[in-house]
């Protein structure tokens, strides 16, 4: 056979029966992209390395007097600091006190944030009332808010509880509304062919399908909490962890505004490795996704 020009085609590509010269001999084994069992204790080693070595740098500079301790209290001058006021029976004192504001007022300021995503997210009528109400909320930091809430709640523990539970209640409710949106319509649309109307959707279709994206709002919200829990017990309180920051500034001292942030640090470990947890147990099939 020829082609328009004359030459021929019977030899070529075409006339061998294949396109993209000879098959390959023998297959190969691809590269391995899954999740690796690793070692805990190699895993932990990873995660304290830096950390340690920026203790290790720090302290260096101490001991050498190229930090002065005025300026930055040195990690040995924490760590006694700390032991001393939980000998004092302090600061296991103001633990306990933050964590009760904290927890109250996050739960409250979860809990809103995830009914009003949810209803928002679901409804059309929902995300009509709701949405832009909430997105002139978002807008307003809400340490604008305090003055406000001083002059409705006074200085006692509402007040702290209150501004806890609005610092959490935007995070909580945007990423919750994103989470309800992404859920397939079709995954809804079969679940009502079943039966499943109001709250029994929401409980056993929406919800589970919008977990990843509640579960970061969730981290974030209680990461914002502690700005609010900073903020309110610093005004008319004589415990918590904001109240030690307050005395920190009054008295300068370097070592306690050291081990506030320390405290607040580890807050934020824990934090994050609850939220790890629960995705853990309740997303089993999340682990792993990117190559180890």
């Amino acid at each position: 056979m020829t082609g328009a020009d004359g030459t021929a085609l019977g030899g070529g590509a075409l006339g061998s029966g294949r396109l993209g010269g000879e098959p390959p001999t023998s297959l190969v084994t691809p590269r391995y992209l899954g999740q690796r069992e690793r070692r805990r204790s190699s895993s932990l080693l990873w995660r304290l390395s830096v950390p340690v070595a920026i203790l290790a740098v720090w302290q260096l500079a101490s001991w050498t007097g190229r930090l002065d301790p005025q300026i930055l209290a040195a990690p040995v001058s924490v760590a006694e600091t700390a032991v001393e006021l939980a000998r004092s029976g302090q600061l296991v004192e103001f633990l306990l006190a933050s964590g009760r504001r904290a927890g109250l007022g996050v739960s409250i300021g979860l809990a809103i944030g995830l009914v009003l995503g949810v209803v928002s997210g679901i409804s059309a009528r929902g995300d009509e009332l709701v949405d832009p109400t909430m997105q002139m909320f978002r807008a307003v930091p809400f340490l604008a808010l305090v003055p406000l809430f001083l002059a409705w709640f006074g200085v006692g523990e509402l007040f702290k509880v209150v501004l806890i539970a609005v610092a959490t209640i935007a995070p909580m409710y945007a990423y919750t509304y994103v989470g309800v949106r992404g859920v397939d319509r079709r995954l809804v649309e079969s679940a009502r062919g079943f039966g499943l109307e109001g709250l029994a959707l929401v409980r056993s279709v929406v919800l589970p399908t919008a977990l990843p994206s509640i579960l970061m709002g969730v981290r974030i919200a209680l990461s914002v909490s502690l700005t609010g829990l900073i903020a309110a017990e610093q005004i008319g309180t004589t415990a918590g962890i904001g109240y030690l920051v307050s005395l920190s500034q009054q008295y300068f001292r370097t070592d306690y505004m050291v081990l506030c942030i320390a405290i607040y640090a580890v807050l934020g470990l824990v934090i994050d490795a609850v939220v790890r947890g629960v995705e853990r147990v309740a997303m089993p099939w999340r682990a792993g996704v990117g190559a180890r």
